[in-house]
């Protein structure tokens, strides 16, 4: 059944259902999305306002091209502007990017995206349909979320050696390693000295299946905190949409009289 989120589907290219669920299971919203390369702030607004709207059921699958091939999902960091607030979209709605390998000339574009761990299982790539320059996704919808061992990892601070951390980040020329550089420059040679550090010095584990859905940070009151920010920003958008549209409607009354 086609679903219709309610704001802004003008200026988007996408499509939402909700596939029916059997007996004693809940329904799943599956999305379908394309954002194309260049599209503008406005359109990304309204595309994370859908995305925000569909995440609050209770299970989600969201597929589609986004187009944000700078951003490196092991780090989940990316360079350019657009891409760090699509993750941020992703963040606020608790939401895992489960597509694994590149599909277009070794760039990550086509995603699968949900709310719930074990909901898409044996994501896979069939290669390409007729002209087209992008690997086929297949993937599975499972019905009854499985618990699936998790892949996600984590930084495991227990046993991190936070001594040579110091040490290591201590013997690099700050002053000589970051001299004529801008800030997005100096942040990213930081960032890679920090990481590489951080690969000496802090091991990882396996990230157990009940925290991969909220950060260990966010508790019941903070998230409280964030629905309530999302919605005052739904409430004022809604108000100057409205505003807007008493504008157009009421007529001019300047040359009257």
């Amino acid at each position: 059944m086609e679903l219709h989120l309610g704001m802004d589907e003008q200026l988007t290219e996408s499509l939402w259902v909700r596939i029916k669920g059997r007996a004693g299971a809940g329904d799943i919203t599956a999305g379908v999305c394309y954002r194309s390369p260049d599209q503008g702030d406005r359109a990304d607004e309204a595309l994370y306002r859908q995305i925000g709207a569909a995440s609050r059921s209770q299970a989600l699958v969201l597929m589609g091209d986004f187009n944000h091939p700078d951003i490196c999902w092991r780090d989940n960091a990316a360079e350019r502007k657009q891409s760090r607030k699509f993750l941020e979209c992703i963040d606020a709605n608790f939401l895992l990017q489960v597509t694994e390998e590149p599909v277009r000339r070794g760039a990550m574009l086509d995603l699968i995206l949900t709310n719930k761990e074990g909901l898409v299982g044996d994501v896979k790539l069939k290669g390409s349909l007729g002209c087209s320059d992008h690997e086929m996704v297949e993937f599975r919808i499972l019905r009854a979320a499985r618990r699936a061992l998790s892949k996600l990892t984590t930084l495991d601070f227990r046993r991190a050696d936070f001594g040579l951390f110091r040490d290591l980040l201590g013997r690099i020329p700050w002053d000589k390693a970051l001299e004529g550089r801008g800030a997005q420059d100096s942040w990213l040679i930081f960032r890679g000295h920090l990481l590489q550090a951080q690969e000496r010095c802090i091991p990882t584990k396996r990230k157990s299946s009940k925290s991969t859905k909220r950060p260990l940070w966010m508790n019941k009151e903070l998230l409280g905190k964030v629905k309530q920010k999302k919605g005052s920003l739904e409430r004022v958008e809604a108000r100057a949409g409205s505003l807007g549209r008493i504008q157009r409607n009421c007529p001019s009354s300047q040359g009257s009289g």
